[in-house]
């Protein structure tokens, strides 16, 4: 796999990180997969060609990450209660949920980043798993129980997705 323009890419150890303009991604592999850097190039060699492609495309996905990044677009959606979120530091506060007193709480991961700009929420990041599951956290968070699904369709929806 070839490094893009603008990015490092170092092994120590069993961890890889990826550096670019992005911010920085780092993650640990399997003793089992090698994972060497010569020149501009990364090559990963495994006795298992599962574990191999595995390897190679979260290499990829880090590589994306901190050249790129990640960026998916959200809409809040409700029928009689506003729904506000908060982000202060790590900790993802959604208000007036179904009109709920108590507010519902979720934790950012890694380097992610969430802007909310009235009803529009933005989750952006270099590491593609860190966005994805800060994404199924509010999701979750904002899971409807006890009531029915397709009566109650407040909460978050995916509008589009970058990277």
């Amino acid at each position: 796999m070839e490094i893009p323009q603008g990015v490092t890419v170092r092994v120590e150890g069993y961890m890889v990180i990826a550096k670019g303009p992005q911010g920085e991604v780092q993650k640990r592999f399997s003793k089992e997969a090698a994972v060497s850097v010569s020149g501009n190039t990364v090559e990963v060699s495994c006795k298992s060609k599962a574990l191999k492609g595995t390897t190679e495309s979260v290499v990829t996905s880090m590589m994306h990450g901190v050249a790129k990044g990640y960026l998916k677009n959200f809409k809040l959606i409700y029928a009689h209660f506003p729904i506000s979120i908060e982000v202060k530091g790590s900790d993802i506060t959604i208000k007036n949920f179904l009109g709920e007193k108590e507010p519902r709480r979720t934790i950012l991961i890694g380097s992610t980043k969430v802007q909310v700009k009235g009803q529009n929420v933005t989750v952006s990041g270099p590491d593609k798993e860190a966005v994805g599951q800060t994404v199924a956290n509010m999701r979750g968070a904002m899971r409807i129980k006890d009531k029915d699904g397709r009566v109650f369709q407040d909460g978050i929806y995916e509008l589009e997705a970058e990277g």
